[in-house]
């Protein structure tokens, strides 16, 4: 993998591991990339590489720092970390996961834009970062479970959402509903896949909705 490991310190003065990819190439800005329940995994990672190699400096902090230092769910054991997983994001709470967010913003803000996007978790915690954080750029928020319980929030940046008509997680019909009744200016595309079509050598991964929704990501950034 391209990028390394560093240290970051959160709002609050906690201390968190990140993943940062230097941009290849002059450098278009940068962008805050939300790990899955999973951890900061090598989906993550991969992610983040994209990002970088399509000009911009990313940095994937890790969310679950606080209560598990480090973990990362093993690709066989999946099915049981999900539990684990939705516990640490539970449990993590929405302060401690802007803090860590707003820390990796503050670090990427003096060299230009920063934007922020994310999967699953990492969505919700997108759309939550485009309403609380001062000063970003764009949100793209991929398949984020409560975004629609979140649909009222003000959103601060230009925003897009990504989910799949396929997802099993997600209840389509009336979340879509909810978020474009409440923000008519949010662009929500829905694509022929099933949950975590981003996510590669997973079950649901559908490489033409995955390619569609980075180049729709990449537009709203060149754009703002």
């Amino acid at each position: 993998m391209a990028g390394d490991m560093i240290r970051v310190k959160s709002r609050d003065g906690f201390e968190l591991g990140a993943y940062h990819v230097k941009a290849d190439g002059p450098r278009k800005g940068g962008v805050i990339v939300i790990q899955e329940i999973f951890g900061l995994s090598d989906h993550v990672k991969d992610m983040a590489e994209r990002f970088g190699a399509a000009g911009y400096e990313a940095i994937a902090p890790s969310m679950y720092d606080r209560a598990a230092p480090g973990w990362i769910a093993d690709a066989k054991d999946i099915a049981q970390a999900v539990a684990k997983g939705r516990d640490l994001a539970i449990g993590n709470g929405p302060d401690n996961a802007m803090n860590d967010v707003g820390a990796v913003f503050d670090k990427l803000k003096p060299s230009g834009k920063v934007y922020v996007t994310g999967y699953c978790y990492g969505g919700t915690m997108s759309w939550l970062a485009a309403a609380r954080i001062d000063g970003l750029a764009a949100a793209s928020c991929y398949y984020g479970g409560n975004i629609a319980q979140m649909a009222n929030m003000k959103l601060k940046c230009p925003t897009i959402c990504h989910f799949g008509a396929k997802d099993e997680h997600i209840p389509l019909v009336g979340s879509v509903d909810k978020i474009q009744a409440a923000h008519s200016e949010v662009p929500v595309y829905v694509y022929e896949a099933g949950h975590g079509f981003a996510r590669k050598n997973s079950n649901d991964y559908d490489a033409a909705s995955d390619k569609l929704a980075f180049e729709r990501t990449l537009d709203l950034f060149g754009k703002t």
